[in-house]
């Protein structure tokens, strides 16, 4: 395997895009074969939303925005693809900053790095990583910019085929990269493309995850555009059911759920989430539930369409009776008998009470709920964490109910959660002997800093997706105007340290390239609400009697 060199980048930070000239070049044939450009759907730009028409009904309004066909839109904002409208000076500076990040391959752009701050080592924030690109991907499709996305899908679907060795260990044929790096070497005259499937990673861990966010992204794609062609491509049908493959095997465990390592996610440090964290959860359904609705009817389709529906059922019913908690069911652990054995058990998971954390009674509210960060056998990791929880409203895992339970949650914990910079990845923070043990004095990792407490713009366009979806605008409207104050003034930091992130983070990349996106996509969410049908999923009706704990709405 080739070493990785540094990727050459333009003086106004751009990477740079070498021209194929004939045989010379080492030609991805199959990359350029399915890269063709489908025929653009062009329809009217929707409206700006309108704060009112959520206040009634909310939830009714997704399935009117499933409906609307996003094809061929553009953001209201003044960038170069759309004009005529006044927009944030810091708008412009966003899409400026995140078109220096586009990365090209054979003069096609095919993603964007994860930051462009030369004032600091690279390391490998000069690649493209999967889950990184997502909050970019959305902002190209909502600005009606839908090549990089296409060509970003294939790519990483051609690298999933590829032999995926570390330590002289195979991993499963449908593992998707973490990250992958174009290479130029003038010696030859070619580019290359170098992929990262743990085999690099800190701690060696391969990316779970990634092959879920690609799905959710071609899904994205495809209600973008309104072009199911890419999707319904034999290449990507097969992609989708390799990733399906891997993750609905069965096997020793008795959970649907998804066992997970440490570091296999968004928190990719040893950070305690080893097990059935509520991150991968979050995402192992709505990857789920976005197949279902990309998967053809085939021979080989329709086995993997009965799976994944049986996993689903089973996915839901655990994820919200042992996943929630509120106000009701903590009184109900704090009372949990053990050593419990049969069926009739209540205590399943022989939890003990007396392992339940002080923080926790203050932090939950008399009205409010979330899902929490893990359940496994003996152990309930209190932890709020937030990308799994707004996931779980996007892709309906979460009931009507539960969604406007964690809103309420957020609103009541303003400060913990969201305090002076958007948004914290986890709370509260491990400290002292918890820490040393749980993290192995991780020095990035220390008290509210990095994922222990840190806070992470990029997360404020999924928490104003889940605003929007619950009718709760005035949330993402404050968080938004939190984050301008600060953002850009300090160079679009990767996260903020401190327990209101006060502090640019110590360790922290400049012009991180998903703090840019994510900002951007929050903004263009507001302005035209209709782009939340692209990442955002109706709840399903067939699921819903499967609640039966009580949650916080009955208080």
């Amino acid at each position: 395997m080739s070493p990785i060199a540094a990727m050459d980048v333009c003086q106004n930070g751009s990477v740079k895009s070498f021209e194929a000239a004939g045989s010379m070049f080492e030609i991805d044939s199959e990359f350029l074969r399915l890269s063709d450009k489908p025929r653009p759907v062009n329809v009217e730009r929707k409206r700006s939303f309108d704060e009112r028409s959520f206040s009634e009904n909310s939830f009714r309004i997704i399935e009117h925005l499933e409906n609307l066909s996003p094809a061929g839109r553009r953001s209201g904002f003044n960038t170069p693809r759309s004009c005529g409208f006044e927009s944030h000076p810091m708008v412009v500076d966003a899409w400026e900053s995140l078109r220096r990040t586009l990365v090209y391959f054979r003069s096609q752009p095919v993603g964007t790095i994860a930051a462009l701050d030369h004032s600091v080592e690279e390391l490998n924030y000069d690649q493209v990583f999967v889950r990184d690109f997502i909050p970019s991907a959305l902002a190209f499709l909502m600005n009606g910019e839908h090549e990089v996305v296409r060509n970003f899908l294939l790519k990483t679907l051609h690298l999933q085929s590829r032999e995926k060795m570390v330590d002289q260990f195979k991993l499963g044929a449908g593992v998707m990269p973490a990250s992958f790096k174009v290479l130029h070497h003038p010696d030859r005259n070619i580019e290359t493309v170098m992929a990262d499937f743990g085999e690099s990673a800190i701690g060696r861990v391969a990316p779970v995850d990634s092959g879920f966010w690609w799905i959710i992204l071609l899904r994205a794609y495809t209600k973008s555009t309104g072009d199911s062609s890419l999707a319904e491509m034999p290449e990507c049908q097969r992609g989708m059911r390799l990733i399906l493959n891997l993750c609905l095997s069965e096997g020793f465990d008795t959970f649907p759920t998804l066992l997970c390592a440490d570091g296999c996610c968004m928190i990719d440090r040893r950070m305690g989430v080893y097990g059935y964290p509520i991150e991968i959860q979050a995402l192992f359904f709505m990857a789920l539930r976005c197949a279902l609705i990309l998967l053809k009817q085939d021979d080989e389709g329709k086995e993997f369409v009965e799976r994944v529906a049986t996993r689903l059922h089973a996915l839901s019913y655990h994820m919200r009776n042992y996943f929630w908690l509120d106000m009701k069911q903590l009184n109900d652990i704090y009372r949990y008998k053990t050593e419990e054995y049969s069926h009739t058990a209540v205590n399943k998971f022989n939890v003990m009470p007396d392992s339940l954390p002080d923080w926790v009674f203050d932090f939950m509210p008399t009205r409010g709920g979330y899902f929490i960060g893990n359940v496994s056998p003996a152990r309930m990791d209190f932890r709020w964490f937030c990308l799994g929880n707004c996931v779980a409203i996007l892709s309906s895992l979460a009931t009507p109910e539960q969604a406007s339970a964690i809103m309420d949650l957020i609103e009541s914990r303003w400060e913990e959660l969201v305090g002076e910079m958007p948004l914290k990845i986890c709370y509260p923070a491990l400290e002292s002997h918890e820490w040393r043990i749980v993290t192995g004095c991780d020095p990035k990792n220390t008290r509210w800093s990095y994922h222990n407490g840190g806070s992470w713009p990029v997360l404020l366009w999924l928490l104003t997706a889940a605003c929007i979806k619950t009718g709760r605008p005035q949330i993402a409207r404050r968080a938004i105007e939190l984050a301008e104050s600060r953002l850009s003034k300090d160079h679009w930091p990767e996260y903020y340290d401190g327990k209101l992130g006060l502090y640019v983070g110590k360790q922290a990349r400049k012009f991180q390239t998903w703090s840019i996106a994510g900002y951007l996509v929050a903004k263009m969410m507001l302005e035209d609400p209709s782009h939340l049908g692209m990442i955002s999923l109706e709840e399903d009706k067939q699921m819903t009697h499967l609640v039966k704990r009580s949650a916080s709405w009955t208080c």
